[in-house]
């Protein structure tokens, strides 16, 4: 059912391959949360001069440090000059732009380097859409992940934080040595438990449609973050099932012959398929198939394996 939002805020949502993107308007001026993923950069550009309606853009602010969410940073910047503020725990990685850290190179997702003209963090002061808001922290996702909370109209951007029906892929408890965050699951349930005490009418999820029925959401999060922490392979086989489909989604399309060789070219693939699942690169890319194919998010046109959801 369609939530109502404050006039001054608007959501593009989009679909999986992008983030939804708010926008905060502002009397003659507006402001944007999230810019989606490179490949879809040029749809964003006019889906928010769309919503922009003529104002200025002035500033850019990204909820966390992953491409769906950042992709459109430099495009929008270019388009409309706005200035770009990330979450401060990310902005070294960000300046050397460490693709490694970004989970560019590990997922082989892409994105376009930016320059960044400032940083937010947790309990600064912030103006968007003609509300005050508060920035609160929000790792388990992302460790250096933003939420923004405003107690006058019962609102919440959670990013990848909350979604209706769970959460973002939890990537530090599965990655190898140099990237892994054990602790993450622990941060996730912290970061639920944080939205639990907030005065919260609606959420606008990274992903989805925004949403009213919160402490519904909270439990079926909670339900499968215990999930996880019971069984940490129910967890790494639903991230590389929603990694592949994103990447599926990215690339269009990739021959049946050639889907081992592909899943055995992405290192967080290979990786994790060996270390948490026990398996090769041909075992995990016919199950993945196999799972996918099930769940009706992957099928064959021809000899060609595509994506069935829109990008």
């Amino acid at each position: 059912m369609p939530v109502a939002l404050p006039d001054s805020v608007r959501v593009l949502e989009r679909g999986w391959l992008s983030c939804n993107s708010i926008i905060g308007i502002d009397g003659d001026h507006a402001d944007i949360i999230d810019s989606g993923y490179v490949g879809q950069a040029d749809q964003t550009v006019a889906l928010v001069g769309e919503a922009l309606a003529g104002r200025p853009l002035l500033r850019l602010i990204n909820t966390h440090s992953h491409s769906d969410h950042m992709g459109g940073n430099q495009a929008l910047k270019e388009a409309f000059g706005c200035r770009i503020l990330i979450p401060a725990g990310i902005e070294q990685q960000v300046l050397q732009w460490d693709e490694e850290y970004l989970l560019l190179n590990p997922a082989r997702q892409r994105n376009r380097r930016f320059n960044h003209d400032g940083v937010v963090g947790p309990g600064d002061p912030f103006r968007f859409g003609a509300l005050d808001w508060q920035i609160l922290a929000a790792p388990g996702h992302d460790m250096e992940a933003l939420m923004f909370h405003c107690p006058e109209a019962n609102l919440l951007i959670t990013g990848d934080a909350l979604w209706e029906d769970g959460f973002g892929i939890v990537f530090g408890e599965i990655l190898g040595e140099g990237l892994g965050m054990p602790g993450a699951l622990a941060a996730t349930r912290q970061t639920l438990d944080l939205i639990a005490t907030l005065a919260v009418k609606t959420v606008i999820p990274g992903h989805g449609a925004p949403f009213a029925q919160v402490d519904q959401a909270l439990e079926r999060a909670w339900r499968r973050l215990r999930a996880f922490e019971d069984d940490p392979r129910r967890m790494a086989r639903n991230a590389l099932k929603a990694c592949f489909v994103f990447n599926l989604l990215d690339i269009g399309q990739l021959a049946k012959t050639e889907v081992a060789n592909y899943v055995e070219g992405v290192p967080m693939f290979k990786d994790v398929g060996l270390r948490l699942l026990e398996m090769d690169s041909t075992t995990l890319a016919n199950w993945l198939v196999d799972e996918l194919i099930k769940a009706g998010a992957v099928g064959f046109s021809g000899d060609q394996l595509i994506p069935l959801m829109a990008a």
